[in-house]
């Protein structure tokens, strides 16, 4: 099954967008308990953009809070729990992650939005696809993996393998496109220099990285193109909302996918939509996904609102640079989103740690992160374990002499910002 097709103009896309819209609307306050609340009172239909503004935001903060009252799945699922078959988690949300549900319908319209992606990047029956991820909660790597089977390509797992086993895998198989966050790119490239294979004369010819903005930064995609000897495009997309953006043949930005979602560019303080070349908060609603809808969800980055089209003809709304902040104090490390309470959080489950620190800092133009410690030595493999199973990122835990690190009286100071142009102590 495609996607809806619609007339690509902008008053035929709005207009359906907003049938869509109000389709989904009528259905979720129905059927969604979540929504049905939200949206209760608010007159229908929603006509344009200025009626839009009506329906209340969304955010990932009470979407937390509502699996915490109503656990396990909150209630933002719009059909009975054993209509579903899919489970997927974010991660980074105050250490909890947030579950995300989706019905064979849902997964369906997921694996199509998926697919959109590989076309956006020229992937045709003929690749074969190595998918670099671990098998996981994760759920860029279940989409991309059917979306390729979808598209009639050839889907080569790397599961658990070290990097060195997906290298041989990779050249062995002769895989033409690799798919990983842009961190793990540049780390393949150097195991492969380590033991002597030749990437940049590989069968790789496409590169399509998700999970951080590196991609879309014009610095990191020179150096893993000519690492690789190929070409990269980027992905963006949220476990709770959608595979919802790809770039093109110009490399400089992100098309939005508006035939299933509908896109909005907020000032995150008046809460007004931003005018041409303003920066503002992304805030998206999908269209297709009715067994875990959202609604006008916050996303907590910021983009540019471009009004122009992008020169490669693509008509939907293009987001110049992509991704180029957040409105939030979370980091991405690795294609994970951390925030600092959810390190605390962990930290603080071993009483033995008597101080600790937090250090960003920039490697290969990427962010990294570094946990300092001060407690026993037997302590800094359990909670580098305990960090990597809640978190699903490896970190590295360094522990330093006691009495070393700062005390406090007033607000605590633990996180050390040495990244590049953002060096600060908070």
């Amino acid at each position: 099954m495609g996607l809806h097709q619609v007339h690509e103009t902008s008053v035929g896309l709005r207009d359906f967008q907003f049938q869509r819209l109000n389709e989904l609307l009528l259905f979720a306050s129905r059927f969604n308990k979540f929504y049905k609340e939200k949206l209760d009172g608010i007159p229908l239909p929603i006509k344009d953009f200025q009626d839009l503004k009506r329906l209340p935001f969304t955010t990932k903060k009470e979407l937390a809070k509502d699996q915490m009252d109503f656990p396990p799945f909150g209630r933002n699922h719009t059909y009975p729990v054993e209509n579903y078959i899919r489970y997927h988690q974010t991660s980074g949300t105050t250490g909890r992650p947030l579950k995300v549900l989706d019905t064979r319908k849902s997964w369906d319209w997921w694996i199509q939005c998926w697919v959109e992606v590989l076309k956006s990047a020229g992937v045709t029956r003929a690749d074969r696809c190595y998918l670099a991820f671990s098998f996981g909660p994760f759920i860029g790597f279940w989409a991309a993996y059917e979306g390729i089977q979808r598209l009639g390509a050839l889907a080569i797992p790397g599961g658990s393998m070290s990097s060195e086993e997906r290298l041989n895998s990779m050249i062995q198989n002769s895989a033409t496109v690799l798919l990983c966050t842009p961190s793990y790119a540049l780390h393949l490239a150097e195991v492969a220099e380590k033991i002597g294979v030749d990437i940049q004369n590989s069968s790789i010819q496409k590169i399509i990285t998700a999970g951080e903005p590196g991609g879309s930064i014009p610095s990191v995609r020179k150096q893993i193109e000519n690492l690789f000897g190929a070409k990269l495009y980027d992905h963006v997309g949220m476990t709770e909302m959608g595979a919802y953006g790809y770039s093109c043949r110009e490399q400089n930005g992100l098309h939005v996918n508006e035939k299933e979602f509908i896109v909005e560019i907020i000032d995150p303080e008046t809460l007004e939509h931003v005018k041409p070349g303003e920066k503002g908060e992304l805030v998206l609603t999908n269209l297709g996904r009715y067994g875990y809808p959202m609604i006008r969800y916050r996303t907590g980055d910021i983009v540019i609102y471009q009004e122009n089209p992008c020169p490669c003809g693509n008509p939907y709304q293009f987001l110049p640079g992509g991704l180029v902040g957040r409105a939030d104090d979370m980091v991405v490390i690795r294609g994970v989103n951390i925030y600092p309470t959810s390190i605390e959080a962990i930290i603080r489950e071993f009483p033995e740690i008597k101080e600790f620190r937090i250090i960003y800092y920039t490697e290969h133009e990427m962010d990294q992160m570094k946990v300092q410690i001060e407690g026993p030595e037997n302590v800094v493999e359990s909670l580098a374990r305990l960090l990597r199973v809640r978190l699903g990122l490896r970190i590295e835990v360094e522990r330093v002499e006691d009495g070393s690190l700062t005390r406090f009286e007033m607000k605590a100071r633990r996180i050390i910002d040495k990244r590049k142009n953002k060096s600060k102590v908070t």
